[in-house]
């Protein structure tokens, strides 16, 4: 009997040994088979994250698992910019909505009061985001960009929390969380010091470069090519060749098909990057989504000018030359500004900035280099149309030489 006993005893440790084991972060399988750097269990409330930090980006991609107290409770993980507790944190909350399907919402909750735990978009850009119920829980996947001065650090602080239920799942009122040590224990540091792993996608992946992200980097280089390249090479085009009369009309086939390349293209850039904006749940890059919208409207306003181009003797081509190029200055500018703003925003390698640089700066160096041979051009034919008549060729004053 006493080894019956003894052998029962056994194999309870030996079962309770084994969940343990299959508990670690190590043994567990995100949907999908998404893969990530690193993973971590968490010294409180029986938490798992899965993370991936991709340098060239800033982006944090994140599987947090956790039980909450009840079906009908809440799991939430973040970030907090400034503080190691809990006020200042910027939140991702899963729970069940009114219909009973998992919802994820973002909460900047500003102070310990609960009056403050309220939806609210965060201080960073966050996408993404989904839940799902699994066996040892419920799992809350995101993807976070990083602010830089944080990524700088090399690590941020995280917080992680559970809760009972929702009273209100359309506002997203919590019920407060347990107030034992294990919840407030529930704080740590992250380190961002990764290496990248490539995953399958979806929702969920933490590796290599994201549906969105491919997104973001070709929205990026549409705008880079059309608004900060094509449109300066037109403008150059359209101001210099067409003073040497040998590159007319030359000169005016090849300003419009850069101008017009360049619309095609910067509308391109321009409608994935309002649909990036509409997905966007947790952040709005407010400047560089108002230049985006201004520079689409004045570029169609140049296009549909063309068409109402009066000819070069009618007595309103003065005043449509002024529109028209004021109206291109203006594209120029705000182009260059838009492209310097978004490599802020993709963050890229420094290379690529350095790159855009380059470009701008070589095209600066040719329109510069081109003002200078132009004028020469046409001080010299001034100089040579105010010789008096020679006698020799038959002609008189010869006219100055326009643009």
């Amino acid at each position: 009997m006493a080894s019956i006993s003894f052998y029962v005893l056994i194999t309870a440790f030996s079962l309770l040994i084994l969940q343990a084991t299959s508990q670690t972060c190590k043994s567990q399988k995100n949907s999908g088979n998404n893969l990530y750097a690193n993973c971590v269990d968490l010294p409180s409330l029986t938490s798992y994250l899965h993370y991936t930090f991709d340098s060239s980006n800033s982006t944090l991609s994140v599987a947090f698992l956790a039980s909450p107290p009840s079906p009908n409770g809440w799991i939430a993980w973040g970030i907090n910019p400034t503080a190691t507790g809990m006020a200042g944190t910027q939140a991702l909350v899963a729970y069940k909505d009114s219909k009973g399907a998992l919802t994820v919402k973002t909460f900047n909750i500003s102070s310990y009061t609960v009056a403050t735990v309220v939806q609210e978009k965060l201080s960073f850009e966050v996408w993404d985001t989904r839940a799902e119920e699994v066996s040892g829980g419920r799992r809350l996947f995101a993807k976070i960009k990083v602010p830089a001065e944080l990524a700088a650090k090399g690590a941020v602080n995280q917080v992680w929390q559970v809760g009972p239920a929702v009273d209100d799942t359309d506002k997203g009122v919590l019920r407060p969380h347990a107030m034992g040590g294990p919840n407030f224990n529930s704080k740590g540091s992250l380190s961002l010091s990764t290496s990248a792993v490539s995953g399958s996608g979806g929702g969920g992946g933490g590796g290599g470069v994201d549906s969105r992200t491919k997104k973001r980097n070709i929205h990026g280089v549409l705008n880079a090519v059309s608004w900060g390249i094509l449109f300066p090479i037109g403008a150059i085009i359209a101001r210099y060749l067409r003073s040497f009369q040998s590159a007319d009309p030359i000169w005016f086939y090849l300003h419009v098909g850069c101008q017009v390349s360049a619309y095609a293209i910067g509308v391109a850039g321009w409608g994935m990057g309002i649909k990036l904006g509409s997905e966007s749940k947790g952040f709005e890059y407010s400047g560089h989504r108002r230049i985006g919208i201004s520079l689409f409207a004045l570029a169609t306003l140049q296009i549909f000018a063309l068409f109402l181009r009066p000819k070069k003797d009618h007595k309103y081509r003065f005043y449509w030359n002024l529109y028209h190029h004021g109206v291109g200055y203006a594209i120029l500018i705000l182009g260059i500004l838009n492209v310097f703003k978004g490599l802020d925003i993709l963050n890229p390698e420094g290379k690529w900035k350095s790159a855009y640089i380059i470009v701008i700066a070589v095209l600066g160096a040719i329109a510069l280099l081109l003002e200078i041979i132009t004028w020469i051009v046409v001080l010299k034919r001034s100089n040579k149309s105010t010789k008096p008549y020679d006698g020799y060729s038959g002609q008189g004053r010869q006219q100055p030489f326009t643009s």
